[in-house]
């Protein structure tokens, strides 16, 4: 008994290791398998201890109690290589790397099937043999632990061409705390019962430090992307999880696009230092009016600015919110303009909003997610934009069909590149101007004309 407690905490402290970094992230193949190299890892030190506590370690069954094991090191080496899976590669060659860790789980078969022919000589020339020098003379005892050797050494082999692909700190310091808690973890086997348990210990406590650092450092990451990316996509994902939020929709949006006048000669004539001052102080001020009506930042590229409404969570009244959204925009981005220009060197804003049905979604590769909208009204608000002069705001007629409370000044159709036919145009008065509302003309006259709501 005094020997089986040590293991049995040792063995439910890996069981729940394996449990937290599953229930973790359980949709990544990495913590699946990182769980289950952990989980065979206690299983097979509570089926050891009972085993040895009876007193019955030469058995043929005890040869069995040697998968749990051979499991584990296989799933460490699994998450050694779907590790390398989720880093970009660039020029390199992975597949060596990839071949040495499936030999080492070839040699981890080997070990198991090893301990079901040899289950005598497992238990009394290897496991927990190493109480003097006198054990590594015994050729049970290699015929063991090569296969061993051989698993441990291809995955240090796979972890420092792991390494050469430069991955983030919080996935190296991961990496690293498997590689400095192995032999400890390895020496598990061999050691005598009573220093096993805690060598094993140790092994898992550097493991779960580093384990740790990772995931601090993950959500340390997670707070700073926050910044750039919408706090609705994020709710998107804490709500439906990855996978959900990954999962196409085709909804009717409203997208809003905005960019700086005058800004690339203002970029020329000016340090870089002031340029990105400028930019910053745009952004945060555009991301503070789109956070106030719920709408979605898309991108910032470099003075233009591209907002959804209605995406990722629907909106049943996206064009009238799209509307406030420029309007405020417009307003807000004046002050930021007028606060940085130079003489010579004037900025100013236009902006373009269009309505309509797009394609929304989570779209990228391993190692890079981006929410997109696909869709004629993006583009068409793009475009918007582009014809947009200084303090207009141009909006399409769907927009117009769907805020029927808005005031809008009718202008000439326009020829867009992109589309085929002549595109209706409308434009948001100025905000002075829009309790002008009896002020509405005749939509045949030269000018443009204020159409009145309905």
């Amino acid at each position: 008994m005094s020997l089986i407690l040590p293991q049995m905490l040792v063995a439910l402290v890996a069981l729940g290791m394996a449990l937290a970094f599953v229930l973790a992230d359980r949709s990544a193949p990495t913590s699946r398998a990182l769980g289950a190299a952990l989980g065979f890892l206690g299983l097979s030190i509570i089926l050891n201890a009972v085993s040895f506590s009876h007193a019955t370690p030469s058995s043929p069954v005890s040869g069995w109690l040697a998968l749990p094991e051979a499991a584990s090191l296989i799933a460490f080496l699994e998450w050694s290589l779907r590790v390398r899976r989720t880093l970009p590669a660039r020029a390199l060659d992975t597949r060596f790397g990839d071949y040495m860790l499936r030999a080492g789980q070839g040699a981890g078969l080997l070990y198991a099937l090893l301990s079901l022919l040899f289950p005598r000589v497992r238990s009394e020339d290897f496991l927990f043999a190493l109480n003097s020098t006198a054990a590594l003379q015994r050729p049970g005892f290699w015929l063991f632990a090569a296969p061993i050797l051989l698993a441990s050494l291809t995955g240090l082999l796979a972890t420092a061409l792991l390494l050469n692909r430069r991955p983030d700190r919080a996935e190296r310091i991961r990496v690293l705390a498997l590689v400095a808690a192995s032999p400890f973890l390895l020496s598990g086997f061999v050691l005598r019962v009573e220093l096993a348990s805690l060598s094993v210990m140790i092994g898992e406590m550097i493991f779960l430090v580093g384990s740790m650092q990772y995931y601090v450092l993950q959500g340390q990451r997670g707070q700073f992307m926050s910044r750039f990316l919408s706090s609705q996509v994020a709710e998107l994902v804490r709500e439906r999880g990855l996978e959900g939020a990954m999962q196409q929709n085709f909804l009717e949006i409203t997208a809003v696009v905005s960019d700086l006048r005058g800004f690339t000669a203002y970029a020329q004539a000016h340090p870089s230092s002031r340029v990105i001052e400028v930019l910053r102080d745009y952004y945060d001020a555009a991301g503070q009016v789109v956070a106030d009506y719920g709408g979605t930042i898309k991108d910032f590229a470099g003075d233009g600015i591209l907002v959804l409404v209605g995406a990722p969570i629907p909106m049943p009244n996206h064009a009238s919110v799209g509307l406030a959204i420029a309007r405020r925009l417009r307003d807000t981005a004046r002050e930021v303009t007028e606060r940085w220009s130079s003489p010579g060197h004037r900025l100013g804003i236009g902006l373009g909003v269009a309505s309509g049905f797009v394609t929304v979604g989570v779209i990228g590769s391993a190692s890079r997610l981006e929410y997109t909208a696909v869709g004629p009204a993006v583009n068409l608000a793009s475009r918007l934009c582009e014809h947009a002069g200084d303090g207009e705001i141009l909006v399409d007629a769907r927009t117009r069909e769907l805020a029927v409370d808005e005031l809008l000044e009718l202008r000439p159709p326009i020829a867009v590149k992109g589309f085929a036919d002549r595109v209706a145009l409308f434009a948001l008065p100025p905000s002075n101007a829009e309790p002008a509302r009896a002020a509405a003309v005749d939509a045949n006259s030269a000018r443009p004309s204020l159409i009145a709501p309905g």
